[in-house]
């Protein structure tokens, strides 16, 4: 892929004390407006005519952008695969990493790289904005200059952050905890099963009971066979039999996450067992996630989800919806062995829930 790379002359060569790559994907962050008042993709080979406080850091900052910018509604598969690809072929050259992503998706996103960067030990902070960076209330500037500082920050010569995270609004979030709630203010991410990472304040104050440590030795491994044959079904008052044995006849379909009532209730009417029954022993892959932001699934707490239990759906416990379907669609690529998916399925790959 012919990406564009342009290299910031912030500081002085001589003062850099760290280096960060950041990988632009496309989304609002990185777009302004012409002289049309359209927004159009940020040539970020002037990027600090916009943010000039970059200049004054002492990191040596190179920028990574796809051939052509994409809104994050459109990321696939082989967007994952390709910033994966970026940080395995530069992670021994930078301290650490910036993605500046559009927001719709950057949950999954994050997610997903959670689970593809196999014993990551630097920095993957996931950033962006809900207004572009030529804006005059734009958050991008702050987004971006505090998630190169947390990119680049060490303790005793040791990453503080070695994992993927997304930092908005002040917050830095582990990113497979992370959603997204909020369209129209600077407050877009929560994590509501597992505490922030680090606060921005006058200092970032890391929450360092919670972050992954550093487990030196380790190589990146980049893990990138995914199989996206997976839905998620929402369940909802009045939902069918029809709908049900329809979405689990779907060609090629593996897996399915479904977002239950609670703590992981449904119904518990004959016929929606007894679809369930259907489309498991055609082989599928039921994971069951709650429709709640908070809270857990816990499978046989009430009658209605005994009999989830019973029939062998599998509790997704405390993670995402976004955590969910990307743990699914990364097991299917990586297990040729439903079993070993499905054991696999209940156990924490990258902290993103609670064993």
């Amino acid at each position: 892929m012919n990406y564009k790379i342009v290299r910031l002359k912030t500081g002085q060569d001589s003062t850099h004390t760290s280096s960060v790559l950041i990988i632009y994907t496309g989304g609002t962050l990185g777009m302004a407006y012409d002289d049309t008042g359209a927004l159009v993709p940020f040539n970020f080979g002037k990027i600090l005519e916009k943010i000039p406080i970059l200049y004054t850091m002492n990191i040596a900052i190179t920028v990574i952008s796809f051939p052509e910018p994409i809104d994050s509604s459109n990321v696939t598969t082989v967007q994952w695969a390709d910033m994966a690809y970026i940080i395995q072929e530069n992670y021994d050259s930078y301290d650490g990493f910036v993605v500046l992503h559009g927001t719709d998706t950057m949950a999954y996103s994050a997610s997903m790289l959670s689970y593809m960067l196999h014993d990551l030990n630097k920095p993957v902070i996931f950033t962006g904005a809900q207004l572009p960076i030529s804006a005059m209330r734009s958050d991008a500037r702050e987004n971006l200059v505090t998630s190169l500082e947390i990119a680049t920050a060490k303790l005793n010569n040791q990453p503080i952050i070695p994992e993927v995270c997304v930092f908005f609004n002040h917050m830095l979030l582990r990113g497979n905890r992370a959603k997204k709630v909020q369209s129209l203010h600077f407050d877009a991410f929560e994590s509501e099963n597992y505490p922030p990472l680090a606060e921005a304040g006058i200092v970032i104050d890391y929450n360092t009971a919670y972050i992954r440590p550093v487990e030196m030795g380790k190589k990146l491994q980049t893990r990138n066979t995914l199989d996206n044959h997976v839905m998620i079904l929402k369940l909802f008052p009045g939902i069918t039999e029809d709908i049900l044995d329809a979405c689990f006849s779907i060609k090629g379909l593996r897996g399915v996450v479904m977002e239950t009532y609670g703590s992981g209730n449904s119904p518990s009417d004959d016929w929606f067992m007894n679809s369930l029954e259907r489309g498991l022993k055609k082989g599928l892959i039921i994971l069951n996630v709650s429709q709640c932001n908070g809270g857990r699934v816990i499978q046989g707490r009430y009658e209605t989800s005994k009999e989830l239990l019973n029939l062998g759906v599998i509790s997704g416990a405390d993670m995402t919806t976004e955590a969910a379907v990307t743990k699914l669609m990364f097991l299917l690529g990586q297990e040729k062995d439903p079993e070993i998916v499905r054991k696999r399925l209940k156990i924490p790959l990258a902290g993103e829930m609670t064993a």
